[in-house]
């Protein structure tokens, strides 16, 4: 009986409270709807904030103090400060979880500076901070910490672009044309420039660092300040990397939000093997170029002749940026006459074979190199399974991947063939008053720039015919895909090759290394080709209407540097008028993306019925 007296009184409270839970559980879901688009809303607004940031940061670098108010410059940059501060503050508060989840160990550090940036608006006096916190107090740590941010969100907004499943052809060309764009605005500042610049030759100059071509209509050396010169080799390193290996690298590693579609696309774009390996493939991929860069740097700076420079400060200038252009196939230098200057020409010639360390290891290619990377550790686990006497627990049965092998191979081919072809030609032209040992450095030099590196130590215009024809063909075939060379690559030149020995053979399939080569591989090669012949004869054609006057040997090889992005040049690319920059630009622009890719992207793409049809043959004499 009392039992039922208390169920009597407890049935109509849990009634009564069951509404009052559902209304509870619907405002708790109405309020996590409206924090999740609050906090789009401010995603939204740090990355305009991100946006409006850099543009004043580098209008401030820019400008000197008589050209503009950077006063005005400074609130834009602590408004973008604010907004940042607000949505790290809003979402540590309202989405805790979210925030501990998906934040990783870098972006952790972010918070910590961006947290710091408050310590001079909360202590304004200095003087009661000890003196190793003052530095909190300069412009350099705050514009540092918001440039940080700034590229992040920059980069979080790219890679949103990137999950709404654009075509990635087009993703690629557009990020490419947007520095170009960024990048011909940044090279007419004021601090950039030693005289005026006019705007088609710093759309000329930007197209060419972004495409790693070399080509330029002006002298880098006289009318760039070191600015320009950093600026220039950002551009060439945000070309040789590629827009989506930034933003991957911030999505993954300072974020950790990434969709799967943008993993997929990167994947791809880097030939990764795995979804799980997409990670350690891209910190490889900047490893390599940081270390490579670095070496590189070194070896360039020890190889300088002494008395070359008059502050040290310019030869660690020249050693930095020559490493980043030579490893990235860029071509630019920062001295009178490039490669060609005098003091280096009567040094001891080390720095010839410097440089063409990196050019090779600049068009050897990332998917390559991680090849070696992983074959290396593969050789460290048995030599380590052989000292400890334990058996090896998988041993690899291909270590090196078909493309590596035939990358490797026809490298090897192109660069001692056109050692060997150069040392005979020009021994008695061109090399024939230098001794030996430098007829044979400018010989192994000569072989590794045309490949797409683009730089000169003597001038090409005295070279024979003949030594011009194998420099053409090695700028036509370039580097390895996926590399910082440009050209129809290697591996395309490799499969079309065994392609027709397959065809003369009477072989049904391409094959090499016992392994048969997709036919897919096999048509897109001969389309590569196809396409690039076009191409160059177009922009030849095109280039001769507009300026009938010029050589017609030097408009090939004009037309041939710029779609293939070597940089080399006959000497005719200060006389161009406006429309032959315009369409150099369009042609280096073409070549970096990849023409084939760019038509694709564009939309030709029609419905495969070849399947379903009949089989019929054609005359092929």
């Amino acid at each position: 009986m009392t039992e039922g007296f208390f169920r009597h009184l407890q049935q109509p409270f849990m009634e009564r409270i069951r509404p009052l839970r559902g209304r509870v559980g619907a405002f708790a879901r109405r309020f996590s709807r409206v924090i999740e688009r609050i906090s789009q809303w401010l995603e939204g607004l740090s990355f305009l904030a991100a946006i409006v940031a850099s543009i004043a940061l580098v209008v401030y670098v820019g400008f000197d103090n008589s050209s503009v108010d950077k006063t005005i410059l400074v609130n834009i940059i602590r408004i973008a400060q604010g907004v940042f501060l607000t949505t790290m503050l809003y979402n540590f508060t309202f989405r805790w979880h979210e925030t501990l989840r998906d934040s990783q160990w870098l972006k952790w550090l972010g918070y910590a500076a961006l947290t710091l940036t408050l310590v001079p608006l909360i202590f304004p006096h200095r003087a009661i901070l000890p003196w190793w916190m003052q530095w909190m107090y300069g412009k350099m740590f705050l514009f540092s910490v918001i440039t940080v941010f700034s590229i992040a969100d920059i980069c979080y907004g790219l890679m949103a672009i990137l999950g709404r499943r654009t075509n990635p052809s087009l993703i690629l060309s557009f990020s490419f044309l947007f520095f170009i764009l960024i990048g011909s605005f940044a090279l007419m500042l004021p601090r950039c420039t030693r005289e005026p610049l006019s705007y088609i030759d710093s759309l000329f100059v930007a197209s060419s660092a972004v495409s790693m071509t070399g080509l330029t209509t002006v002298d880098i050396h006289s009318v760039f300040t070191p600015l320009g010169w950093l600026f220039i080799g950002i551009l060439m390193e945000i070309g040789a990397l590629g827009v989506l290996t930034f933003t991957s690298f911030f999505g993954m590693f300072f974020s950790g939000k990434t969709s799967i579609y943008n993993q997929l696309l990167m994947r791809d774009f880097i030939y990764s093997k795995s979804m799980s390996a997409l990670g350690p493939v891209l910190l490889t991929i900047l490893s390599f170029t940081l270390i490579i860069e670095g070496i590189g740097a070194i070896g360039v700076y020890l190889s300088v002749p002494d008395g070359m420079f008059a502050q040290e400060s310019d030869r660690v200038i020249f050693a930095l940026f020559q490493s980043v252009s030579a490893f990235t196939n860029s071509g630019f230098s920062t001295v009178s006459d490039g490669l060609g200057n005098p003091a280096l020409m009567n040094g001891n010639g080390s720095i010839y074979l410097v440089m063409s360390a990196l050019i090779i290891a600049g068009g050897i290619g990332f998917p390559n190199l991680v090849n070696f990377r992983e074959a290396a550790v593969h050789y460290f686990h048995v030599l380590k399974s052989k000292i400890l006497g334990r058996p090896l627990r998988s041993r690899r049965r291909h270590i090196y991947d078909l493309n590596t092998k035939l990358v490797l191979l026809t490298t090897a081919i192109l660069f001692f063939g056109g050692t060997m072809l150069f040392f005979i030609l020009e021994y008695s032209h061109s090399l024939a008053d230098l001794p030996l040992g430098k007829k044979i450095i400018q010989s192994v030099f000569y072989s590794a720039t045309p490949r797409s590196g683009g730089f000169t130590s003597l001038n090409p215009a005295g070279f024979l015919n003949s030594t011009l024809l194998i420099i053409m063909f090695l700028m036509w075939i370039g580097g390895s895909s996926q590399s910082m060379a440009g050209g129809i690559k290697v591996n395309s030149f490799a499969a079309v090759w065994l392609n027709l020995r397959a065809i003369i053979t009477g072989q049904k399939g391409v094959a090499a290394f016992n392994r048969r080569i997709s036919s897919d591989s096999v048509r897109r090669a001969n389309a590569v080709v196809v396409i690039s012949v076009i191409a160059i004869l177009g922009v030849t054609f095109a280039l001769l209407l507009m300026q009938p006057e010029l050589p017609a040997k030097a408009v090939v090889f004009e037309s041939l540097s710029a779609i293939t992005t070597n940089g080399m040049s006959l000497g005719i690319t200060s006389k161009l008028c406006w429309e032959s920059k315009l369409l150099l630009s369009v042609a280096m622009f073409s070549g970096r993306v990849g023409i084939l890719s760019l038509l694709s992207g564009i939309g030709f793409r029609r419905h495969d019925q070849s399947s379903h049809l009949p089989t019929d043959d054609i005359i092929i004499s």
